[in-house]
């Protein structure tokens, strides 16, 4: 019997190139072939074609399902996709190790503000004593805003059930936040603060208040997080927030005040293709342990 080496078996199976998985990894990254293109610097064609030659040259398997506009991942896609995040996890640490035994640079941080106080001290603290010698910009927009920029390495945003890109951080509870001194009873139409006009979250909250035939009034909007908690502890106003971001001096209504339940949102973590380095990819690890906890 002839004897075959782990080795020769191994090399029976096709290669797959990383700039073909980094490519995999910006499409279930960015939700669509167009945009993942504009990542990874390919045109739509190139990036489809890449595809094509991956599910069925390469792996015989269909990683992709359309719905509208968005692409989604099929369970096989999904099986890929967590390989292919280790494989250039694994890949940058080489570079990393060997080229790199000090890193130096710069990353590009977008996040809401509000996540900047609750989860990333921890974690930039941590990451600051492993690598001190990185810089770190922060740009605190609103979700919203900051899907539309190009110029970050790695994005943190929240998202609605069903439009979700990216990698889940963690699942979040939204509730109804008020001071301790609000009381509901004394206001014939509720006052809101409200961070975004058009968002999905302010969506959900006059939407869940509309179908409970409750009246209310958009009383205070900003984008600063942090301007939304002092209206708020302040007792000027109702607003929605993740569980995780309620503060102590700050109380969750519930039905037993008369406040009807709301959905959960997901935060997700955006790579930018066409900056991924050993840096970027460190530092993203380090989000997503953090995010965690």
């Amino acid at each position: 019997m002839q004897y075959i080496s782990e080795i020769d078996r191994l090399s029976s199976y096709p290669s797959i190139d990383t700039e073909v998985l980094r490519t995999f990894v910006a499409i279930a990254d960015q939700g669509g072939f167009t945009r993942a293109g504009e990542q990874v610097n390919r045109t739509q064609s190139a990036v489809s074609m890449q595809m094509k030659r991956l599910e069925e040259d390469v792996l015989q398997r269909k990683l992709f399902e359309r719905d509208g506009r968005q692409v989604r991942l099929t369970p096989e896609g999904q099986v890929l996709l967590g390989y292919a995040r280790r494989i250039l996890k694994l890949h940058s640490e080489v570079f990393n190790t060997l080229r790199e035994p000090h890193m130096v640079g710069l990353v590009r941080i977008g996040t809401p503000d509000d996540y900047v106080m609750r989860f990333l001290p921890g974690i930039l603290k941590r990451f600051s004593k492993a690598y001190p010698l990185i810089q770190i910009e922060m740009h605190c927009e609103s979700s919203t805003v900051l899907m539309q920029r190009r110029d970050l390495d790695l994005t943190v945003v929240s998202r609605e059930p069903g439009n979700e890109i990216g990698e889940l951080l963690r699942h979040e509870r939204m509730v109804w936040v008020a001071a301790p001194c609000f009381c509901v009873d004394e206001h014939t139409a509720l006052p809101l603060a409200v961070s975004g006009m058009d968002g999905f979250c302010t969506q959900w909250t006059r939407a869940a208040l509309d179908a409970d035939g409750r009246e209310y009034r958009l009383a205070y909007h900003s984008s600063n997080g942090a301007a939304i908690q002092a209206v708020v502890g302040a007792g000027l106003a109702v607003t929605v927030t993740m569980e995780s971001l309620v503060t102590e001096d700050l109380r969750i209504l519930g039905a037993a005040e008369g406040f009807p339940p709301l959905p959960s949102v997901n935060l997700r973590l955006l790579r930018n293709a066409r900056t991924t380095s050993p840096i970027t990819e460190c530092l993203a690890e380090y989000i997503i342990d953090g995010f965690k906890l």
